[in-house]
C-alpha cells in the first residue's frame, strides 16, 4: 500500500512540475457494524464491542498515510439508545479526520442526531440520514436504508429520487455508502434481511457511470459483486464476524476471525479497495516459512 501510494505521489509531483493536470490521490477508511453497547455490557452476551471499536480506531490512526476521511456504514449502536450513541461519540473522538455516519437496522435516527447535534449533515433530506460530501477528487453520497423495527433495508422512491438528483448534480467520481448490501451473498439468513427491491437502485446507478463503488456493511464479513454497472463492496465488522456458511438455510453464527476495516484508495484514475485486519500478526521475514509449511515437513 505504501509503495503504491508513493508512486502516485511521485506522479502527482512530476505532473505539477510539468504543469499537467492530474487528480490528487485520496484515502477513505470504512469502519462498519461497531454495534456499540454501554460500558460494562457485552453485545449478544459475548462481545466487548466498545473495546473492539476503540482498537479499530487506533489501528486507523496508525495507518500510514492517514486516511483523509472515515465513513462508518451503520449498526453504529446495538440498541439505538442515547447512552450507546454517547459512548460511540467518545470512541470515535480520537479520529482527527472528518467522520461520516450512516444508519443501519440497529440504529435510531433521532437519537443519533441528538448525540451528534453538531454534525449538521445528519439532518439529511426528507427525514432520512442522506447527505453528500465533497472529498477532494471524489464525492461521497451516504444513503439511509433503515426501516425502523425491521432487520432488512429499503430505499423508497423518495430516497432514490434524492440519489438520482445528487448523481445528476456532479460527474465527479462517486462513492455511495449504505448499510444493507444490494446483492445476495449466499449467506441465506443474511440475504433474507438484505436490501428490498435492489433492482430499483440498480436502475438508478446504471444511468450514472461515474459511481466508482457502493460500500456497505451488515453482513459482518468482506464480499464483493458487480452491481448496477459498478462494484458493490461489503466491509467486515470492526467487532465480530459471521461464519462463511453457504449451505442453503444455514443459520448465522459468530466466527473467531479477525475484525477488520477497509481502505478505499483513489489513485487519481480509479478506486482500489483494500481489506485490512485490526489484529496485529507477527510478520514473516524474507527467509522465514509460514508455520503451516514448517509443520508439514
Amino acid at each position: 500500500e505504501r509503495e503504491s501510494h508513493g508512486r502516485v505521489v511521485f506522479a502527482v509531483r512530476l505532473a505539477r512540475r510539468l504543469r499537467l493536470s492530474l487528480p490528487l490521490p485520496m484515502l477513505l477508511a470504512q469502519i462498519s457494524d461497531p454495534h456499540v453497547v454501554c460500558d460494562g455490557e457485552l453485545a449478544y452476551g459475548r462481545v466487548d464491542t466498545p473495546r473492539l471499536l476503540a482498537r479499530c480506531v487506533q489501528r486507523v490512526l496508525a495507518q500510514a498515510p492517514q486516511p483523509d476521511a472515515v465513513v462508518v456504514t451503520g449498526d453504529l449502536s446495538d440498541h439505538g439508545s442515547a447512552a450507546e450513541y454517547a459512548l460511540l461519540r467518545a470512541l470515535l473522538a480520537p479520529l482527527t479526520m472528518p467522520v461520516y455516519l450512516a444508519v443501519g437496522n440497529h440504529d435510531d435516527r433521532d437519537e443519533l442526531r441528538r448525540a451528534f447535534a453538531d454534525h449538521a449533515h445528519l439532518q439529511g433530506a426528507d427525514g432520512f440520514v442522506q447527505y453528500a460530501v465533497e472529498l477532494g477528487a471524489l464525492r461521497l453520497l451516504v444513503l439511509d436504508t433503515l426501516q425502523p423495527g425491521q432487520e432488512g433495508g429499503r430505499l423508497c422512491a423518495t430516497r432514490l429520487h434524492w440519489l438520482e438528483r445528487e448523481l445528476r448534480a456532479s460527474r465527479r467520481p462517486t462513492i455511495v455508502a449504505q448499510h444493507h448490501p444490494p446483492f445476495a451473498t449466499g449467506l441465506t439468513v443474511m440475504d433474507g434481511m438484505g436490501l428490498a427491491d435492489a433492482a430499483a437502485l440498480a436502475r438508478v446507478l446504471q444511468r450514472h457511470r461515474h459511481v466508482e463503488r457502493i460500500v456497505c456493511g451488515h453482513v459482518h464479513r468482506s464480499a464483493h459483486a458487480r452491481f448496477g454497472g459498478t462494484t458493490a463492496s461489503i466491509c467486515p465488522s470492526c467487532a465480530h464476524q459471521l461464519g462463511l456458511d453457504l449451505v442453503p438455510g444455514a443459520d448465522i453464527r459468530f466466527a473467531h476471525e479477525p475484525s477488520g476495516y477497509q481502505l478505499h484508495f483513489w489513485n487519481g484514475a480509479e478506486l482500489v479497495t483494500h481489506t485490512c485486519v485490526v489484529e496485529r500478526f507477527e510478520e514473516w521475514g524474507t527467509r522465514d516459512r509460514p508455520p503451516a509449511a514448517e509443520s508439514a515437513r
